[in-house]
């Protein structure tokens, strides 16, 4: 059961992955469009330099990537203490749930991007990314 706490994680870094693919490919057509290239922007430039510059529904994409190496950097070895104390079927669901919560939540943000929705989609993500970190705390300072 050790290796199947692992595998929503390996599942999250693609996921990541993807939106990494998903951010170029979009932005830079639309970097072409509006004349810049590798050789005309400014040196020492940043992505969220790119805001107010490219339309919204292309930088969405980029500051979901952002989200993707946030508090997913907690989940990761979230589960890692889990794999070495052994975990419970429950986290081995509560990890997938976290998974497809932040992919749902990264389609959303990538394409439609209402607040509500997303903060809803976070928090839930939240939730699950907790009950994880607090059984593996749990598995660490009060062992059986």
């Amino acid at each position: 059961m050790q290796a199947q706490i692992l595998a929503p994680g390996a599942a999250l870094i693609l996921w990541s992955l993807v939106m990494l693919i998903w951010t170029a490919a979009t932005r830079f057509p639309a970097m072409a469009k509006t004349g810049m290239n590798a050789n005309n922007v400014s040196v020492g430039g940043r992505g969220q330099n790119l805001d107010g510059v490219l339309p919204d529904s292309v930088q969405w994409k980029s500051h979901n990537y952002a989200h993707l190496m946030e508090q997913p950097t907690i989940f990761y070895p979230t589960l890692v203490i889990l794999a070495l104390m052994g975990p419970s079927a429950l986290d081995i669901t509560f990890a997938w749930a976290y998974v497809a919560l932040r992919v749902i939540h990264s389609i959303w943000q990538a394409t439609v991007n209402r607040i509500p929705v997303r903060l809803l989609l976070f928090l839930l993500s939240t939730l699950c990314l907790g009950k994880l970190a607090i059984h593996a705390a749990m598995l660490t300072m009060f062992p059986v």
